[in-house]
């Protein structure tokens, strides 16, 4: 058989055939050695085979294993010289069988299991006989087969890559929400509904989430799958699966041209096999645009565009308002295939409500109690001094980490328990020595620390106990974090806001002497801001500081940013007597 007639898998496992044989220092490749090599090659089709026969994997697989290892072994001086391993008749003969197998079933190339066919059908050598006993037939071959690869050819070196392509490439997101792995949606029903609704069209039904990182896009595609697993969902979805596409794995290990292409190919292929019983959730939609292209090529979303239109393909895409206005809008035959919903930043009322939705995931997760407080102050915090970033994300990530840091502060406590309890088994040791050498005053004096030792320990079990029981996230550890994220001090946080900006004209005073109406006039524009009261968009204030030289014009700037913001150097300075 020409070797260039193989799939990339069988040239692979035939490595692994002949690397068993040099580890255990055979003079020769059988075809148990054949079966070694396709059962334990990444990414092999024999679980699949397996699995279709009622067979157990793990036992199967051993079985392999200790029939190789009863192989003929090579004397020592030719021990790990591939030159000396050469294949037997019965090997010769199966990979010839294999071309034929390919040939009748119409492949290009001859893969694993036209080599596992060719053993079966040849029924010679011990891999035949083990594979007798297993059960393993050509008609469960043929079974798993139409399972793993459908009607697909093996027209290509990398044919076997597309076998499965929906298990490798995608998440089934309605499993997970079966699976309860899927956290609450709050506060997103309106989108939801939406999605739903644009679903249940007869044409152009595919949803486009748009909005800023952060804010939920994904959230509402799993709030989505959340209600098609409990059966909440019109007739017509009833019976879909969600599944978002890993466009990373999709795109990883591609290393020729055309690779990429014929993954998200086989994908298409598997969903319109479904026949529109899949939904696919793309995040980042953005990334087809240009994913896998080259000169002379195009790209993914050239790909999507005519199963879109066809109606073969339900798809749910999810992008920025940026990116959507960058690649998606040019693209006019991709745009008319979504219909828009846009997804705005929760208000901080409604990202509380969200945070109490998730706080007993959180709670679980992490053993401690979050409080109401730490909850407003983690929105109000991150809204504040946080920027860059959006709601709900940002406040939930602050959450997280405030709770990972007063969990692991009571593991730290802990580790100071185990530290008694280890000199006390140190100390009941040497008790029990002094009193079989009978130095019974050593003996007496290491009783005496035990009991001491003991009566702390126990003392700090119930402190452990109770503080384990009752701990609780606060505002000031939820301040803490955000004044490490931010670099704000957090003294600065903790200050009460409203008595601090009442009394701004006060503490103004406190460093600079007269000056009443200017003092006033900045008090006032900061308080009004603070309530709300200005026009968004337009500068809260723009001041002029005329003045000789020396009379505090200056120092008023850095007065008010120490005031503000904790720092004298919390403002941007452009001297202008430096031009």
């Amino acid at each position: 058989m020409k070797f260039d007639k193989l799939t990339q898998k069988a040239r692979e496992s035939l490595e692994k055939a002949q690397q068993a044989a040099v580890q255990l220092h055979q003079s020769q490749l059988d075809s148990e050695h054949l079966l070694y090599g396709i059962t334990y090659v990444d990414g092999s089709i024999m679980p699949g085979v397996f699995a279709a026969a009622g067979i157990d994997e793990a036992d199967a697989k051993a079985q392999i294993r200790r029939l190789v290892e009863r192989g003929q072994v090579l004397d020592d001086n030719a021990a790990g010289n591939t030159a000396q391993i050469y294949l037997t008749p019965d090997a010769a003969d199966i990979l010839k069988q294999a071309e034929d197998e390919m040939q009748q079933m119409g492949d290009r190339y001859a893969g694993t299991e036209h080599i596992l066919l060719a053993m079966i059908t040849l029924r010679r050598g011990p891999a035949a006989a083990l594979l007798a006993k297993l059960g393993l037939t050509r008609e469960v071959v043929y079974m798993a087969l139409k399972e793993l690869r459908g009607n697909r050819r093996l027209d290509s070196e990398s044919g076997e890559e597309q076998y499965q392509t929906l298990e490798k490439y995608t998440i089934d997101l309605t499993e997970r929400a079966r699976q309860g792995r899927i956290d609450p949606i709050i506060g997103r029903d309106v989108e939801i509904r939406r999605a739903v609704e644009i679903l249940s069209r007869r044409s152009k039904n595919n949803p486009v989430l748009i909005g800023e990182p952060g804010v939920g896009k994904t959230a509402i595609a799993e709030g989505l799958a959340l209600l098609v697993a409990e059966g909440n969902v019109p007739e017509v979805m009833r019976d879909k699966k969600v599944l978002t596409l890993d466009m990373g794995a999709l795109v990883a290990g591609s290393k020729f041209r055309g690779e990429f292409e014929e993954r998200l190919k086989a994908v298409l292929d598997e969903v319109k096999a479904a026949r529109r019983g899949i939904i696919l959730f793309i995040d980042e939609l953005h990334t087809i645009v240009g994913a896998g292209a080259a000169e002379g090529s195009m790209d993914a979303s050239n790909l999507l565009k005519p199963a879109l239109a066809r109606g073969e393909l339900q798809c749910i895409g999810a992008t920025t308002i940026r990116e959507y206005r960058r690649y998606i809008e040019k693209d006019a035959a991709l745009e008319r295939r979504f219909q828009p919903i846009f997804v705005d930043e929760p208000t901080p009322e409604q990202a509380v409500a969200i945070l109490q939705g998730l706080r007993k995931k959180y709670e679980e997760h992490h053993g401690i109690e979050i409080s109401d407080a730490a909850i407003e102050a983690a929105v109000k915090l991150s809204v504040r001094y946080i920027s860059g970033r959006f709601l709900p994300d940002k406040a939930i990530d602050v959450i997280d980490e405030a709770a990972s840091h007063v969990r692991i502060d009571n593991m730290g406590a802990a580790g100071e328990l185990r530290r008694m309890e280890d000199e006390l088994d140190r100390l009941r040791a040497d008790e029990q020595e002094a009193y079989l050498a009978e130095d019974y005053e050593r003996s007496a004096r290491c009783h005496q620390q035990v009991l001491e030792l003991e009566a702390q320990a126990q003392a700090e079990r119930g402190r452990l106990a109770a503080e384990e029981h009752g701990a609780v996230l606060t505002p000031r550890d939820v301040a803490t974090v955000v004044s490490r994220w931010s670099g704000v001090p957090l003294e600065s946080m903790s200050t009460e806001e409203a008595s601090a900006y009442l009394q701004l004209e006060a503490r103004l005073h406190e460093h600079l002497i007269g000056q009443d109406p200017a003092v006033q006039a900045i008090a006032e524009t900061v308080r009004r801001n603070k309530a709300g009261l200005t026009e968004p968009g337009r500068p809260i204030g723009s001041f002029m500081f005329c003045g000789p030289t020396g009379v505090g014009k200056t120092e008023m700037v850095k007065v008010l940013a120490e005031e503000l913001f904790s720092s004298r150097e919390a403002i941007v300075r452009i001297d202008m007597g430096e031009y």
